[in-house]
Formats: C-alpha cells, sequence, structure tokens
C-alpha cells in the first residue's frame, strides 16, 4: 500500500508544471556605471553630457596609510610653533632671598624666580620649535590620488564647463552649486584665478574656490563635493600624474 502511494506521488510531482525561471537581464543594462563617467554641466547648471575622468588621476586604488601621513604633514606644517614660557632665567626679579631661611615654620627658598613660587620660571613649558615634516613628493601626489579617486567612487565629483558670471553674486553662484550637485559643502577648482568666482564664493561659508595645482588632502576631507572645471582637468593630471 506504502509503495503505491509513494508512485503515485512521484507520478503527481514529474506531472507538476515546473516554475518558470527569471529571465536574466541584459548584462549591458545590468552593469552599473563607472564612477569615471560624471555628469557635465554648462555655466547656467544644465546638465550637457558625460566626462570621463583621467583614471590614472581618480581611478587609483586608495593608499590609506599615505593619506593619514599626508594630512598630519599639513596640518604640522600649518602650525606657527611660536608658543613660549619663561624659564627660571627669564624670569624678572630674584635678586634677594625672599625670606630668612630659618624660623618662618616655610620651606626654604633662595630666590624668587624658582618654579615653586608664585611668578617664577616654568618648568619643560613650551619653546618655539618647527613642526615642519618632510614627505617624499611622489608620496605626496599617491595621497592626493587617492583622496580623489574615493570621490570619484563616492559619486562626489561634477564637471561644470565654465562660468558665465560677469559681476560677483553669492546668490547666483549658491543656486548654480546647488543646481550642478552640491546638497552640503562644495570644493570649485578652477585652473586659473577667476576673481568673480572668487568673490562670488567668499560669502559662502560652506563653499570653498582653488586653483588645481593647489589642491590638498584637508580641503579635500573638508568639503564634500568636488566641482571641478573642465579646463583644470588637464592641469590636474599635469600636475599630481605619475611621472
Amino acid at each position: 500500500m506504502t509503495e503505491e502511494k509513494e508512485n503515485v506521488a512521484v507520478e503527481a510531482e514529474e506531472q507538476a508544471p515546473k516554475p518558470k525561471r527569471a529571465p536574466r537581464k541584459a548584462a549591458a543594462a545590468k552593469k552599473s556605471e563607472s564612477p569615471l563617467d560624471v555628469t557635465s554641466f554648462k555655466a547656467d547648471g544644465k546638465k550637457s553630457g558625460e566626462v570621463h575622468l583621467p583614471e590614472s588621476i581618480f581611478g587609483v586604488t586608495p593608499h590609506q596609510a599615505v593619506m593619514h601621513q599626508a594630512y598630519l604633514r599639513q596640518l604640522n606644517n600649518a602650525r606657527q610653533g611660536t608658543a613660549a614660557t619663561k624659564t627660571r632665567a627669564m624670569v624678572r626679579g630674584g635678586g634677594a632671598k625672599p625670606y630668612r631661611q630659618k624660623g618662618t615654620g616655610r620651606a626654604r627658598h633662595g630666590s624668587e624666580r624658582e618654579p615653586s613660587m608664585v611668578g617664577g620660571g616654568t618648568v619643560f613649558g613650551p619653546q618655539p620649535r618647527s613642526f615642519a615634516q618632510r614627505m617624499p613628493r611622489k608620496m605626496r601626489r599617491l595621497a592626493l590620488r587617492s583622496a580623489l579617486s574615493i570621490k570619484a567612487g563616492e559619486r562626489r565629483v561634477s564637471v561644470l564647463e565654465g562660468f558665465e558670471a560677469e559681476e560677483p553674486s553669492t546668490g547666483k553662484m549658491a543656486e548654480l552649486l546647488r543646481e550642478v550637485g552640491a546638497e552640503t559643502t562644495a570644493l570649485v577648482v578652477l585652473a586659473t584665478p577667476n576673481d568673480v568666482v572668487s568673490r562670488s564664493a567668499n560669502n559662502l561659508p560652506w563653499a570653498k574656490v582653488i586653483l588645481a595645482r593647489n589642491l590638498n588632502l584637508y580641503d579635500l576631507f573638508t568639503f564634500e563635493h568636488l566641482i571641478v572645471a573642465k579646463d583644470a582637468l588637464e592641469l590636474i593630471e599635469e600636475h599630481f600624474g605619475t611621472p
């Protein structure tokens, strides 16, 4: 009886319609876009197409250790190193013994310039020094290329064909940056100095204008979105590309 039931179950399973497989999507449609293909915008903020970023700059494997070293180097090089305290040799006074040696019930002191006295010198206090650090040029360029590659991988790079403003306008600059894709903070990279663009962005605390040859890790880490002028891409590749 059990064998007959098993045979009936097998026959029913064989006769049952098999579920259809989901059709495979085309490889081209499923394939994600390359992070090096970014949107380019006209001077009025409208999309004009796509631009392929140079792979030697925006397509390298990020090197975290070199970026960290270059970032600390930049911060240390910006320090003035002018903090200074006076030692007991620099403090004024101390010619006479403050009070007699015995009979006062206090500790024995021979000078008012002692570090233990109020107004005395400082022991092991900071003195003027240089915090400058040296770093090979190849490592500095590698750190910058790594940071730019991270920006491209996170889809935070836009290309602007140019600026059409003839007079400084903070409102128009803010509107343009928002249309280009800067949702929070923006770093605008120019090929050559542009006084109109710089003055338009001066009153925007969340935006900064910088030249392509002055790109640095601190600004790339501080500002979220990178807006590069189209004519500045060649300069970036020329200045920071591999030798």
